[in-house]
């Protein structure tokens, strides 16, 4: 089977031919008196080295944070933020040995470089390219579509494979529960996204620190518009124009964590998890990977003190109420093996060829304890081609659409990817684990909209027990030529395909 290349993103790109698109508690930046520390730095402190971003994980409360925030500075550090509820402070420093010195502080757990480039303007740039649809398609579509159909929906064949056109005659979810796209940016003005934006839950956490600024939270006109297609996978009215999303009733918020060339770095997830924690959001979606590593080595100290800042993240939020959902990834690995060939990282600078162990070395945040694991389905209800999988490590699977060379969906719909939207009123198509993720994250806040009282751990509880359990079925050869291009290990109930099951969203607000 070809391989398809993995993104930073969890949408594909493939070969010419089957082209895919693919608050309260936060302490800024300022001077505070500090006890003393027992480890102190050296006096001359070295100044010179490349500008780069560090986190720094403390252990105890407020009273070790400002210990720690002296010894940052006499390190040659400045601290960006200081999420004292967690205890990760976000630091930059042009000292090259800034991480070496700060982990000998007394109350520092870990601390490491989030980059292995250095902190430098930006040029924003276009990444990737999507299938748009055309006029023609549009017009054929709102021609099939039958009553209480929005026009596009006929091409949505991922409605109906998890039963959401159904789900949607009993409820179309709560205005009371709010979904953030974790992601490169959310388009609120898009008239499929205004109707449920949630702009109170919404910010830019690019720098580390969260900025509420009008529109801080859209992607820019050259920059990737991946969020807004996850968005409205998850919430696009249905409003009698355009697409439908899975929990059609529910807010959405945008927080947007890439960079203007598209690296999701440590700081800006952190703060994504601390901010939809502390606003509300019931539910995040995280169609990523947490760059420059692919897999974060937990013995090694920079790439373990990352594991260590998302990981305390994402249980802060889990703690608050959210239900983390993230993509499994699209690199055809098995999540479960004992070894895994990373040749992409750190893709931010020269990239290495290394074997790694993916229970040591994890894909973050998506193989954090706690995060709902997500593989794609394609037209015909099986594995994606593209999906990681892992028995014992997915946790449910739902539609992220295949090359219709693998897997053509029933007419009306034409096209084997997810529709939804795009920047500046547009639709497209895109296929990935980072287009499954948003079903599953619908599902998960209609769940919530019936069980509004529903803690994160008894909606995730749910969340698995309305999937329709779904078999490995027959040796897996998905392009036909004789070899078998992945191993499904499990039994009906819980494989390494499928986890759980697919999605079942009329399952959802049934119990």
């Amino acid at each position: 089977m070809a391989h398809l290349g993995s993104r930073r993103t969890r949408a594909l790109t493939l070969p010419v031919g089957l082209a895919l698109t693919a608050s309260l508690g936060f302490l800024p930046t300022g001077a505070a008196s500090a006890a003393p520390v027992d480890a102190r730095p050296a006096a001359a402190v070295s100044t010179d080295g490349p500008k780069l971003s560090y986190v720094v994980n403390t252990r105890g409360g407020h009273g070790t944070v400002k210990q720690v925030r002296k010894a940052i500075a006499e390190a040659g550090g400045t601290v960006v933020i200081a999420y004292e509820q967690i205890g990760v402070i976000v630091v930059h420093s042009q000292n090259p040995d800034f991480a070496k010195t700060i982990r000998q502080v007394r109350g520092v757990d870990s601390a490491g470089a989030t980059r292995t480039s250095p902190i430098i303007p930006q040029a924003t740039t276009d990444t990737g390219v999507e299938q748009p649809l055309t006029a023609a398609q549009a017009k054929s579509a709102a021609a099939k579509a039958t009553a209480g159909q929005d026009p596009m929906e006929p091409l949505q064949w991922d409605l109906p494979a998890i039963k959401a056109d159904q789900a949607h005659k009993k409820t179309l979810g709560s205005r009371d529960v709010t979904v953030a796209v974790i992601d490169t940016g959310v388009d609120d003005t898009h008239p499929d996204l205004a109707p449920n934006f949630d702009r109170r839950a919404s910010a830019s956490c690019v720098s580390g620190a969260p900025d509420t600024t009008d529109g801080a939270w859209r992607s820019k006109p050259n920059e990737s518009n991946h969020g807004t297609h996850v968005a409205g996978t998850i919430a696009a009215a249905k409003n009698g124009i355009g697409v439908t999303g899975v929990a059609p009733g529910v807010k959405v918020a945008g927080i947007k964590v890439a960079n203007p060339d598209g690296f999701f770095y440590t700081e800006s997830i952190v703060c994504g998890f601390v901010w939809a924690a502390e606003h509300g959001v019931d539910v995040t979606n995280n169609s990523y990977f947490t760059d420059p590593w692919m897999f974060n080595c937990k013995n090694d100290p920079d790439q373990g003190a990352l594991v260590d800042a998302v990981a305390r993240a994402t249980r802060y939020a889990e703690r608050k109420g959210t239900v983390n959902i993230a993509s499994s990834g699209n690199s055809s690995f098995d999540l479960a093996s004992d070894a895994i060939e990373d040749t992409q990282s750190p893709n931010d600078g020269t990239t290495v060829t290394r074997t790694i162990n993916p229970r040591e070395c994890l894909d973050i945040p998506v193989q954090l304890p706690g995060v709902v694991t997500v593989s794609a389905t394609g037209a015909k209800g099986l594995k994606a081609s593209y999906s990681n999988y892992g028995n014992g490590v997915i946790d449910v699977a739902a539609p992220g659409g295949d090359s219709t060379a693998y897997q053509t969906p029933a007419p009306p719909a034409t096209s084997g990817l997810i529709l939804s939207t795009l920047p500046n009123g547009a639709y497209g198509y895109k296929a990935g684990t980072s287009m499954a993720s948003p079903h599953v994250a619908g599902v998960a806040a209609l769940i919530k909209s019936v069980h509004p009282h529903a803690s994160a751990a008894a909606v995730k509880a749910l969340l698995l027990a309305e999937a329709d359990a779904t078999a490995c079925g027959a040796p897996y050869d998905i392009d036909g030529d004789g070899t078998i291009d992945a191993v499904c290990e499990g039994g009906k109930n819980r494989n390494g395909f499928y986890g759980a099951g697919v999605v079942n969203a009329l399952n959802a607000v049934r119990w």
